[in-house]
């Protein structure tokens, strides 16, 4: 009995995007926590490196998807070029 999928699993998806969104927000959360319990300061680091965290997973997104449609036009663009129809 073969167990294995038969259509190729998508390791792109949405939901891995929003758990690594969320996870390092934690983790961005955490380590200002740390950072303000051992020097003091309590919100301070906290807000900062939440604020990068979530502009650094902003700006993979975007370059992310930024990439992925440069690379379907390009496919796109070659196979209207080779004369088939154009991918839709």
């Amino acid at each position: 009995m073969d167990l294995r999928p038969r259509k190729r699993v998508n390791t792109n998806d949405g939901l891995g995007r929003g758990m690594e969104f969320a996870i390092l927000v934690v983790m961005f959360l955490g380590l200002g926590y740390a950072l303000d319990t051992w020097l003091g300061t309590k919100p301070v680091f906290m807000i900062v490196f939440v604020v990068l965290g979530i502009v650094g997973q902003f700006a993979s997104l975007w370059y992310g998807y930024d990439a992925r449609m440069k690379e379907l036009e390009a496919q796109r663009r070659d196979l209207s070029r080779d004369g088939k129809a154009a991918v839709r």
